[in-house]
C-alpha cells in the first residue's frame, strides 16, 4: 500500500471511530434512485367505485398518482375534487384514440381525428395538473409503409406543437409493438428531428424486451425520457407458450434486469414517475402491484 493510501484509509477508520459509523458505510457512495413517483393507469382499477373512492384506494395503497386516458367520459370537476381531496396526483394522460386513428394513416380524415383527439388530452392534462400526454406516433402495417408512417406521424406531431405550446404540456412518444421506431437509434432521431423540448419519449422498459434490452435504449434516449411505463415480459413465455404470453409474468419476475435499469436511468439523470402498465383488479390485486413496484424502485 502507498503511503497516500495508507493515510487516507487511516482517517476514514480515524473519523468511524470518533463517531461511530461503519467505515463501509462511510466510504460507499449514494446511489440514486430514479424512479421516485410510483402511479399507474386508471382503468387498472377494476372495483365498482366512484371517482373519489378509486382515488382513495389507490392513494391507501401507497400510489402518487394515477394516469387517466383522454378523451375520457370523467366529469372533471369530480376528478379534481377527488384530486384534491386525496393528495393523489395526476401526471399525465394516455391519448385514448391513437391506436385507431392513428397520425399515420392515409386517409387525412382519420389523421384529423387522432389530432383533435390530441389536443383534447393536451388541454385535459393542462387542467388535471400534469405534464405528459402518452401518444403512440404512428403505425406500420400492410396498408401502411414505413416511410409514410414517419413522414405523416412527425408531420402531425409538428402540427400539434402549437397546442403544446400553449398548454404547456410535453407530447411523450411510446415505444408499442406498432412495427415502427423499432430501434433507439431511430427513436431518438425521429424526436430530434422534431427538434423541440416538448415532443420526447415515455419509455416503457418491458415493451422492448421482445427485441432488444431496455438499458440499450434508455442509454441512446437519454434526455429524451420525459417519463417510465413499468412492466414485464418473459422470453421464454414467449417462446414457449406464445408471443402475447410473455406479458403474462409479475414485476421482478421476468427478463428485466431492474438493477441495471435503474441504473442505466440514473446514469441519464431520470428521476421521476414509473407507471405501472399491467393487468389491474380489486384493492388486493393492486396491493401486490404497488408492493412489486417497489421492489422494482429499490432494485440495486
Amino acid at each position: 500500500m502507498q503511503r497516500r493510501d495508507f493515510l487516507k484509509n487511516s482517517t476514514i477508520a480515524a473519523t468511524a471511530a470518533v463517531v461511530g459509523v461503519d467505515r463501509a458505510a462511510l466510504a460507499a457512495k449514494p446511489v440514486a434512485r430514479p424512479l421516485v413517483k410510483k402511479s399507474l393507469k386508471y382503468g387498472m382499477v377494476t372495483e365498482k367505485l366512484s371517482v373519489l373512492d378509486k382515488f382513495k384506494l389507490l392513494k391507501d395503497l401507497g400510489f402518487d398518482g394515477v394516469e387517466l386516458d383522454s378523451p375520457n367520459e370523467l366529469d372533471p370537476k369530480e376528478v379534481l375534487e377527488a384530486r384534491d381531496k386525496t393528495g393523489l396526483l395526476l401526471p399525465g394522460v394516455v391519448n385514448s384514440v391513437h391506436w385507431k386513428s392513428p397520425l399515420s394513416d392515409a386517409d387525412p380524415k382519420v389523421r384529423e381525428t387522432c389530432s383533435k383527439s390530441m389536443i383534447k388530452s393536451l388541454n385535459d392534462c393542462k387542467l388535471y395538473g400534469g405534464t405528459t400526454v402518452l401518444l403512440v406516433p404512428g403505425v406500420v402495417n400492410a396498408g401502411t409503409s414505413y416511410q409514410d408512417a414517419y413522414q405523416r406521424a412527425q408531420k402531425e406531431i409538428i402540427k400539434l406543437i402549437p397546442e403544446a405550446e400553449k398548454t404547456g404540456i410535453k407530447i411523450a412518444l411510446e415505444n408499442v409493438w406498432n412495427n415502427f421506431l423499432i430501434s433507439p437509434v431511430e427513436a431518438a432521431r425521429f424526436v430530434d428531428e422534431i427538434n423541440h423540448p416538448l415532443v420526447g419519449w415515455y419509455f416503457d422498459v418491458g415493451n422492448i424486451l421482445r427485441y432488444g434490452w431496455p438499458e440499450h435504449w434508455i442509454e441512446t434516449l437519454g434526455k429524451r425520457i420525459m417519463k417510465v411505463d413499468i412492466k414485464e415480459f418473459s422470453r421464454k413465455k414467449q417462446q414457449d407458450e406464445g408471443l402475447w404470453k410473455g406479458f403474462d409474468v409479475e414485476l421482478m419476475d421476468g427478463d428485466c434486469n431492474w438493477p441495471v435499469v435503474n441504473k442505466a436511468l440514473a446514469k441519464v439523470g431520470y428521476s421521476g414517475w414509473g407507471s405501472a402498465e399491467v393487468p389491474g383488479g380489486d384493492r388486493k390485486r393492486l396491493q401486490v402491484i404497488s408492493e412489486r413496484m417497489d421492489a422494482v424502485f429499490n432494485a440495486q
